[in-house]
Order: C-alpha cells, then sequence, then structure tokens
C-alpha cells in the first residue's frame, strides 16, 4: 500500500513538473513548455515585429547569447497574429550602424501547436537533422552556419512560423502568411535594443522556408511597411534550399471547373505516390482553409477522413503524422481522399493564392538544389528562376554536386551560400543568375 502511495505521489509531483497541456479541438491535446503555454493566452495586440515575451536559454555556440521570443506577425489577408521563435546574437557591444541581420526559415515541421523548433530543449545550434545520421531528435531544429554567422558578428533569428506555438491554426504552405513571419521576426530582432541588430538583413530557409525566402523577397510593399516596431529593414538577399512553388507551374489559375478538376488531380497523383508525399500533401490540404474561408475539408477528404486528418495533423508532427498514416491505413491512404475533390475550382485558386507572388524580388536571390530531390521537384525553382528573369530580377540557381538529396541540400549548400551571405552584407554585387536564362 505504501508503494503505490508514494507511485502516486510520484505521478502528482512529475505532473508538476511537465509542460502544460493546450487543447488543439476535437479531443486532441499537444503538451506546450510554459513560455509557449502564457504566450497562447496572449492576443496578438501591437505593432508588426515587437517583442511580447522573451526568455534567456543557454547556447552550446561560442561567444553567443540566446533568447526564445514571441512577436507580433500577421497572416497574407494581413490578420496580426503572434509566432514564437529564436534569436541568438554575438556577446558584447555592437559596431555602429548595428549588427546585420539573418533571419532562419526552417522546412516542414508538422501543423500542430508543439511543432515549433524553438520548443526543443536546446534550439540554439547548427540545423540538426532528423533523417540525417547525426539527428538526435524526432523533428529538424537549429539553423544552418550558425556559428559561422556569430563569428561574423550577426544576429540570427528564426520565427517558428503561425500557429507552430503562438496560436491560431497554421498556414502551412501559405507561402505569403510564412514570409511576413519571417520579415517580422527581423523587426523582433531589431525591437530587442540588447542585441545591437542593424537595418540591413538577409532571409535564407529550406523547404517549407525556401518557398518562405521567395515568397519574402517578393513582397517589396510590406517590407517597405511603416509603423512597424522597426521600421526601414533593408534586404540585401535571398537563400533558398529546394524551394517549393506550385503556383511556378502554372501561369494563370484554372478558370472553369474542368481545368481546375485536370490541375488539382495532377497535383494529387504526383504527390501521393508514397506516404511521405501524401503527408506533405494532405497537410497542405488541411491547412488551406484555415487562410481561405470558402474551403471545407469534407471537399477534398471523405467524412472518416477529414476526421482523422483533423486529429493528426492538430496532435502530431510530421513524422509522426506519417508513422500514424502508415499505421491506421497503411496503402490505402488514399482512400482517405474525395475522388473526384470537390470545389476544385476554389481549391486550385486557392493553390495559386498560396503560392509566391509572380513580383520582382527587392534583392538578388540564389537558390541550391540536389538532382535527387524527390520531395520537391527540382523544376519549380527552374520554373521560378524563369518567370522572375523576365521580370529584370537578378535569380542564381546552383546545382549540388553528386547525387543529393532534400535533406543532403542544406549541410552540402552551406559552404556555398555562408560566403554569399557575407559578400551581399560586406556590399559586393551578386553575379548575374540571369545570364542565358529565356
Amino acid at each position: 500500500m505504501m508503494n503505490k502511495n508514494l507511485n502516486l505521489i510520484c505521478v502528482f509531483l512529475l505532473s508538476l513538473m511537465s509542460p502544460l497541456a493546450f487543447s488543439a479541438g476535437d479531443n486532441t491535446r499537444v503538451y506546450l513548455p510554459a513560455f509557449y503555454e502564457s504566450v497562447m493566452k496572449m492576443a496578438p495586440n501591437g505593432k508588426l515585429g515587437q517583442i511580447i515575451k522573451k526568455e534567456s536559454i543557454s547556447t552550446s555556440v561560442q561567444g553567443a547569447q540566446a533568447w526564445r521570443i514571441a512577436f507580433i506577425s500577421s497572416d497574407f489577408a494581413d490578420k496580426k497574429t503572434i509566432s514564437t521563435g529564436i534569436l541568438v546574437a554575438p556577446i558584447g557591444p555592437a559596431p555602429k550602424g548595428g549588427r546585420p541581420v539573418v533571419a532562419w526559415a526552417h522546412g516542414t515541421t508538422g501543423t500542430a501547436q508543439n511543432c515549433g523548433p524553438s520548443q526543443l530543449p536546446n534550439p540554439a545550434q547548427p540545423l540538426n537533422e532528423y533523417f540525417l545520421i547525426g539527428g538526435n531528435s524526432g523533428t529538424d531544429y537549429g539553423m544552418p552556419a550558425l556559428e559561422r554567422f556569430i563569428k561574423d558578428g550577426y544576429v540570427i533569428v528564426a520565427a517558428d512560423y503561425q500557429g507552430l506555438g503562438g496560436g491560431g491554426k497554421h498556414q502551412y504552405m501559405i507561402s505569403g502568411t510564412q514570409a511576413r513571419d519571417a520579415i517580422n521576426s527581423i523587426r523582433a530582432a531589431g525591437d530587442m535594443k540588447e542585441v545591437g541588430a542593424g537595418k540591413k538583413a538577409l532571409i535564407y530557409g529550406w523547404s517549407q522556408g525556401g518557398g518562405t525566402v521567395l515568397a519574402a523577397a517578393s513582397s517589396p510593399e510590406y517590407i517597405a511597411q511603416k509603423g512597424t516596431a522597426f521600421d526601414g529593414i533593408e534586404l540585401v538577399g535571398f537563400v533558398a534550399l529546394a524551394p517549393p512553388d506550385v503556383s511556378a507551374t502554372i501561369a494563370v489559375p484554372p478558370q472553369d471547373q474542368a481545368s481546375a478538376d485536370k490541375y488539382l488531380g495532377g497535383l494529387i497523383q504526383a504527390f501521393s505516390g508514397d506516404v511521405m508525399g501524401f503527408a506533405h500533401l494532405s497537410m497542405t490540404f488541411w491547412a488551406l482553409p484555415n487562410g481561405f474561408s470558402n474551403l471545407q475539408l469534407e471537399d477534398v477528404f471523405t467524412p472518416e477522413g477529414a476526421k482523422a486528418i483533423n486529429q493528426i495533423y492538430t496532435g502530431k508532427c510530421v513524422h509522426t503524422a506519417v508513422d500514424t498514416i502508415t499505421y491506421n491505413f497503411g496503402s490505402t491512404y488514399k482512400s482517405l481522399m474525395n475522388s473526384p475533390p470537390k470545389n476544385s475550382l476554389a481549391w486550385a485558386k486557392a493553390i495559386y493564392e498560396s503560392g509566391v507572388k509572380k513580383v520582382k524580388p527587392v534583392a538578388p536571390v540564389t537558390i541550391y538544389w540536389g538532382t535527387k530531390d524527390t520531395a520537391v521537384p527540382p523544376f519549380m525553382g527552374k520554373l521560378y528562376q524563369e518567370q522572375m528573369c523576365k521580370l529584370g530580377a537578378n535569380v542564381a540557381r546552383t546545382q549540388l554536386q553528386g547525387e543529393q538529396t532534400h535533406y543532403t541540400t542544406p549541410p552540402v549548400a552551406e559552404l556555398l551560400f555562408a560566403p554569399w551571405v557575407e559578400d551581399r552584407f560586406a556590399g559586393k554585387q551578386a553575379p548575374n543568375g540571369c545570364v542565358g536564362i529565356q
């Protein structure tokens, strides 16, 4: 009896020490550290980029100091949101004019509130990938070239994106929303006076974050917006690693039901060949109604599929979600979807609108890609380059040596993009990446 009582006491004490629970709906509960639990209760009131909560965290990077932060952002429709993230800066006084700011846009981690990379126990470190042998977590976290950028004297900031710890439903693959999170993370760095951030900034990102980079590059009005927590930021370049841009694959959105059915059917077929591709596709379909009110999950999923998909993506991060789909549905996961989908014209237009706007980037863009990338078809980046070059932009595209996959792209590309970043902050002119592009 005494042992039983001791066990109950231990369970009670452990519960007091554990992260707090947050209900994501449909009886799904996720567990968040106390920092995020408190942020979830806050209203998104304030200037864009304004920091509304911060806490100091440890980092193993020499000469660096780090914080978890929560700041005001907005989605692509200008609705105010809260994003969380981390900020890492050199220790010591900043030079005159302030430190350059590098904003990291992370790849897909999932859509639940507990999927923000900053929630990891030690997030302020170089990029740590789940799929690679050195990965030590169930998700990707950290920032490429972090140690080098700290030595260079840069401030590095990394948003988790809206819906990944700051409340609201994540608008996965609505690139304009994630682009605004990245831009506002730079403003948040400027709002933290103790890190000495300057006005010059650059955004780099991978996978979902690569699309974020491209969308941010084509957001001149949002970048120039006044009345923020840190006006006057100057973007000097953009680095996109294996970026998706579905909207680049079509010149204009479908205008009739037949063309919409064909487009949506082709998209579903292209990304449903394996369960990982299906997970990314179904996450996108789960998230689009969070930004477009004329869409419903039941348009593309069966009633049973919509219920299962909603529970999975409000409660689990991407790799766990893939395991759940595999365990419960095996090779029949396609049966979760309606065939053909309903309301396809509205969905096709939303997919187009969620992509990168066909607007000339405000600064040079460089893209890195691998020949063995099956997660993001490299032809998307090729089409993007061709379209932007026609608008007079400077967009370079570099094929990585060897048979690089989606997941080896960041570490292999780092030796190439780090000097490119340093040259942009040094004021050097970027080589014209559009030479020979028709």
